[in-house]
């Protein structure tokens, strides 16, 4: 790739409406598609992208153009080897421009693409998050040198992208988790001291109640604490509707 890449208006236009994609809050689903779009629309001689994306100890296909795209995915998982796969785990860029020639380093996977699609050129963009490799942006051409060093160049632009929308998800997600933690130690709390004034117990043995039916009920300790809420709840409200004040302490 040459270090000088041109702005494109077009490709900023893109790139505005991926942001606007992501800062509205769209799902992480419809960013990915986004990206796969943009690339193909974009890329000169794209005729179809994938998104693999690492989640936990595997890689999947987040989102692709098309089949075709999806299954080239499928084919460089199942044996191993590939520009994606490659540009993954060993180098940040993978470029065979054209998969009919005896001089490719994936022997395998030429042999497979060639004979089960049309595809006969690849790209394949290492995708990094905080250092980490978190997954690879993958251009397809129907034609034997369809993917130039100009197309590769457009293609590091809009991985570059990708990968700065890989993070923002990130932080999404990791601030959905932080308020979906707060709101169960709340929760978990206020259950806690509601058990604490009906059994007359200790906080420390109200929590190990809790615990304890977690584990019998194999359930979240969150949910424990939320079934315990709504239930006092429930006779805090029924027993207000029969005009009987409030309960006693010990629920009876």
């Amino acid at each position: 790739m040459t270090s000088d890449v041109p702005v494109d208006p077009t490709i900023n236009d893109a790139f505005h409406q991926m942001s606007a994609l992501i800062y509205a809050g769209a799902d992480a689903g419809s960013i990915h598609q986004a990206l796969v779009d943009a690339a193909q629309r974009l890329v000169e001689g794209c005729d179809r992208a994938s998104l693999l994306v690492r989640t936990r100890d595997r890689f999947v296909t987040a989102a692709s153009t098309d089949d075709i795209a999806r299954r080239i995915d499928q084919i460089e998982l199942e044996i191993g080897e590939g520009p994606c796969v490659d540009a993954i785990l060993d180098e940040a860029y993978q470029h065979d421009a054209d998969l009919t020639t005896s001089k490719t380093p994936w022997p395998r996977f030429t042999e497979r693409i060639v004979a089960e699609t049309p595809v006969r050129s690849a790209i394949g963009y290492r995708l990094l998050l905080d250092g980490d490799k978190v997954g690879a942006l993958n251009l397809f051409s129907d034609t034997p040198g369809g993917l130039t060093s100009k197309s590769a160049d457009v293609g590091a632009v809009i991985a570059s992208f990708a990968s700065v929308a890989l993070m923002a998800i990130r932080a999404r997600e990791e601030a959905a988790t932080l308020r979906q933690g707060l709101q169960s130690n709340r929760e978990i709390g206020k259950a806690v001291g509601l058990l604490m004034a009906a059994h007359h117990i200790s906080g420390q043995e109200a929590f190990e109640l809790l615990r304890s039916t977690s584990q019998e009920l194999n359930m979240k300790l969150a949910q424990v604490a939320s079934q315990v809420i709504q239930g006092q709840e429930a006779q805090f409200g029924g027993l207000a509707g029969r005009g009987q004040g409030a309960p006693s302490p010990t629920g009876s």
